[in-house]
């Protein structure tokens, strides 16, 4: 277990600097089920774009992505019944499930969104993105929920709600990148009300238009992230300072790219390590206030997506 564990932990260090930085902040147990966690998200995201800790990669032809996809389902339905996997990836997937009791539902649902990405789906509403957001990072941000002992679905919806926000935040930065690899995740009427076509976003003349975009979406987001800080608020307290941490550093890149406008793609848009860390000791007040019962950030969740109901995920997942 320690050795998959390490294994992990260097997985997350050289993949994701940010969600590496708030894992520290996790006691011992809670941060063995993140690493164990990522390294499961991060390999599939890798295999289905054919990249390197999300780098340096593209899309594959279609045919070889969708065996990728059908073969990372079989290993995962595998490492979910139990069976043993001399991969590393799946054995730590299987460990962390079993040690904090996460729904094999859920793990599929993530799957289900690397699905949208093989079979080229297209986001037409604002609820097309966030339906994506939330299976490539809001049913991420549920299983790290089940990591740290939650179990009520009120506060479940929080954690679901995080992952979202951080995943709008994405689709921002990367807005660019990701056209260029035929992958708009932007609500493609959003872009038709401000004159961008959907084959056209990468254009520099239409900058304008992707910034007033963006802008709308990042909106979005802070209504998210807002609602995420009810459900820090239920959190034992390391566990809220490392959710608060990353909420605090995820929100800092979607207002630096708010601030650069039609720059915003020049570079990718990152925080610094000083800002990070000043980001990190304000999460801890923010974690400490919750404890006090003070929690003035904290949004009800009307009108925000909901996550879908398992029973009707579990038919529509599986092949065939």
């Amino acid at each position: 277990m320690d050795d998959l564990v390490e294994r992990s932990r260097a997985v997350i260090e050289r993949g994701s600097k940010s969600f590496a930085a708030a894992a520290r902040l996790f006691d011992p147990q809670t941060r063995a089920g993140a690493y164990l966690l990522y390294a499961w998200c991060r390999h599939c995201d890798d295999r289905t774009d054919d990249q390197e800790l999300g780098f340096d990669g593209g899309r594959l032809p279609p045919s070889e992505a969708r065996d990728r996809l059908a073969e990372l389902e079989e290993q995962t339905r595998s490492a979910l019944r139990g069976e043993t996997s001399a991969d590393p990836v799946f054995a730590g997937l299987a460990a962390v499930v079993r040690r904090h009791e996460i729904p094999e539902h859920f793990p599929l649902e993530h799957l289900a969104g690397f699905r949208m990405d093989v079979e080229g789906r297209t986001y037409r509403t604002l609820d097309d993105t966030l339906e994506y957001c939330y299976h490539v990072a809001g049913v991420v941000g549920v299983m790290m929920a089940h990591i740290m002992g939650v179990r009520d679905e009120p506060t479940l919806d929080r954690a679901a709600d995080l992952g979202i926000a951080f995943q709008l935040t994405n689709i921002c930065r990367d807005a660019l990148e990701d056209a260029s690899l035929g992958r708009v995740y932007l609500p493609a009427d959003w872009l038709a009300g401000a004159g961008v076509p959907v084959d056209a976003v990468p254009a520099p003349g239409h900058r304008d238009g992707l910034v007033a975009v963006v802008r709308r979406v990042l909106a979005e987001a802070d209504r998210y992230y807002d609602s995420s800080a009810l459900g820090i608020s239920r959190l034992p307290f390391r566990s809220a300072w490392a959710v608060a941490a990353a909420r605090a550093v995820y929100r800092d890149i979607g207002r630096l790219v708010l601030r650069r406008g039609a720059a915003a793609w020049d570079g990718r848009a990152a925080t610094g390590r000083g800002r990070k860390l000043a980001l990190v000791l304000l999460a801890g007040g923010t974690a400490a206030a919750t404890r006090l019962g003070r929690n003035p950030e904290s949004a009800p969740r009307d009108g925000l997506w909901t996550r879908p109901a398992a029973p009707s995920f579990e038919k529509a997942a599986r092949p065939g």
